[in-house]
């Protein structure tokens, strides 16, 4: 049985190699048109699928860019209930626009979110409402639009040059892929990883000349906010806490809540999940806590001690990294 799966998996690899790699030919030779823009454009994205950091890194760079530039954030809206394009406003939530637009939306009152599966058309309306930058969630397969720079993640411990295509793997394109990339970031790094590891790395992700490659690690807050109130997490020793998350690897976060001497109850949905009120009824403990995406879904479900967690992101070699970020804004 193993065999025929490793046969059957090997095949749909193979078309999915096929499809993908045809599709970016055509981009390569220019028989497909990427489109350019008049303001800077800078895409995040992946090659695998899912949980490499891309809203962090969005966050990071709203933080560091949009006290200078009007700064526009573009998605598709993943999983929204909603079509076309739509700017975000005070009468959207995760629903309408995606969890993570909403999350950018309500924790950046000085950018402008908006959703459009048609990228392209996306960036035109942003152009009209007067933004300066624009961040493109998401968007590395997104050929229709050529940025003047591409991020490209990859996680530690599952870096796209040890995965493969899927089904066998979690590739959405090959590999060779990663060579339209301008930096490549590893995320989610040991705070204290070695030169001696990142060298390692290096070596197996092997970054053409004309790319540079960063490392990153996830921080976790000290504290969980509500709505209207936070908590120590010392605090918190010793007590029993409902732990919800929809995301893709949640392990480092319940690694790290256990660390700290809480008694985690985990509740582990698929990344994306749409919570109902039945799964909301099992969260019994007195505090509920949860990742700031998951908390655009759950705020209004009538969970009372409801918290999430915060986390940042951090660039090793911070200041060369927005460098590179800042001379291609100001070109």
């Amino acid at each position: 049985m193993n065999l025929l799966k490793k046969i059957i998996y090997w095949k749909l690899s193979l078309q999915f190699f096929l499809i993908t790699n045809f599709r970016n030919k055509l981009y390569d030779l220019g028989l497909i048109k990427s489109h350019t823009f008049n303001i800077p454009v800078i895409s995040v994205g992946n090659l695998a699928v899912g949980g490499t950091g891309k809203t962090p890194m969005i966050e990071f760079l709203i933080r560091k860019f949009s006290p200078n530039y009007n700064v526009g954030v573009l998605s598709r809206g993943y999983k929204r209930n909603s079509k076309g394009f739509i700017l975000a406003s005070d009468l959207d939530n995760a629903k309408s626009i995606g969890d993570e637009p909403f999350q950018y939306f309500t924790k950046f009152k000085n950018i402008k979110v908006a959703v459009d599966k048609k990228r392209k058309r996306g960036i035109k309306r942003l152009i009209n409402e007067g933004v300066e930058l624009i961040l493109l969630d998401d968007a590395f397969q997104h050929r229709r639009v050529k940025p003047d720079y591409s991020i490209l993640l990859s996680e530690y411990g599952n870096l796209y040059c040890e995965d493969y295509l899927m089904p066998k793997g979690k590739l959405r394109e090959s590999k060779k892929g990663a060579k339209r990339a301008n930096c490549i970031v590893v995320t989610k790094c040991p705070k204290d990883i070695s030169n001696v590891e990142k060298d390692r790395i290096e070596k197996l992700v092997k970054p053409n000349q004309n790319q540079l490659l960063f490392f990153s690690s996830i921080i976790y807050s000290d504290k969980i906010f509500s709505l209207n109130d936070s908590k120590n997490l010392e605090q918190l020793k010793d007590k029993k806490v409902n732990l919800v998350t929809g995301i893709v690897n949640p392990k480092g976060l319940l690694t790290y809540l256990k660390h700290l001497g809480l008694m985690v109850s985990h509740f582990n949905y698929p990344d994306h999940y749409n919570y109902l009120n039945s799964d909301v009824q099992n969260f019994t403990d007195e505090i509920v806590i949860t990742t700031e995406k998951d908390f655009t879904k759950l705020r209004n479900m009538g969970i009372e001690n409801l918290f999430y967690l915060p986390i940042e992101f951090k660039i090793h070699n911070q200041e060369d990294f927005l460098a590179e970020i800042a001379n291609i804004i100001a070109y």
